[in-house]
């Protein structure tokens, strides 16, 4: 336990899960439930009762996390899914990073995949960011992570509005990540802090392909001069029935993405086009 960190765990209908990763999460942890059937808040409750369960009583998406990082009593804020944890030690290590470098807001974790600790290909691409490294900054400068993998300053995080509703799941780093540097706060990879993710067989590629696609052009929309958002569209349309599914799963959230859409700074663009260029 660091009296530093909380675990926020954002969890829907995913009681089989929850029960093999939560033994593995330092305490404090808060567990937001998006409104699951399975009994999930229940089970928690019964089984560990030192784990504070919030209940939303329906889906909220990512933005479930803003929940526990607002009711959260430390400064930084571990996020999980429920089918990750953290290895043991590095949310004292993530702490001490930290504190060490007041003006990260985000540190990227290494994320190790499945029995065979893989490592996540997301990973491999935050190691040797073209972006270089910053004085001030523990690791290699990002503009996106993984959420299960990630440790935030809980101030910044809300600072930058948390995870929004826009976007809603899957994909949702990218908008809060160039909104947290477009108000100057740093976000690194950290290879020596470690947290493991054990991804369900179940989950469904096809869905997560059009997700992927809805989200990239509401980032774009959100965030982006009109060129990117005409060329992730143009990409979409080429996919195929996935990219085009994903288009027009978009087009009922362009509304309020427009509503909320901004510039970001200059060199924050540039940064991000430097990164897709790199690809």
């Amino acid at each position: 336990m660091d009296e530093r960190v909380t675990v926020v765990v954002a969890t829907r209908n995913r009681r089989r899960a929850l029960a093999g990763s939560l033994p593995h999460h330092p305490r404090p942890v808060i567990l937001v439930d998006n409104g699951s059937t399975d009994g999930s808040p229940g089970f928690v409750r019964r089984h560990f009762p030192d784990v504070t369960v919030v209940e939303a009583g329906r889906n909220l998406g990512a933005p479930a996390r803003n929940v526990g990082v607002r009711m959260a009593g430390t400064p930084y804020v571990a996020f999980a899914d429920d089918d990750s944890w953290w290895a043991p030690g590095a949310l004292a290590r993530a702490a001490d990073v930290l504190d060490a470098h007041p003006r990260l807001a985000v540190l990227a974790a290494r994320v190790l995949v499945g029995p065979q600790e893989r490592l996540d290909p997301v990973c491999e691409e935050m190691a040797r960011s073209p972006l270089g490294r910053e004085p001030d900054l523990p690791g290699p400068s990002v503009l996106g992570f993984l959420a299960c993998g990630a440790v935030v300053r809980g101030d910044a995080f809300l600072e930058a509005g948390g995870f929004d509703d826009v976007i809603f799941f899957f994909g949702e780093e990218e908008r809060l990540a160039v909104d947290l540097a477009a108000k100057g706060w740093g976000l690194a990879y950290v290879d020596d802090v470690v947290a493991h993710h054990h991804p369900s067989p179940s989950r469904d590629p096809r869905g997560r392909k059009e997700l992927a696609t809805r989200n990239s052009v509401l980032t774009a929309v959100l965030r982006r001069p009109w060129s990117v958002v005409a060329r992730r569209s143009l990409a979409a349309l080429r996919q195929g029935p996935n990219g085009w599914r994903g288009l027009r799963t978009a087009v009922p959230r362009l509304r309020p993405a427009l509503a909320q859409r901004r510039g970001l700074p200059p060199a924050v663009e540039r940064a991000r086009r430097l990164l897709e260029d790199g690809r």
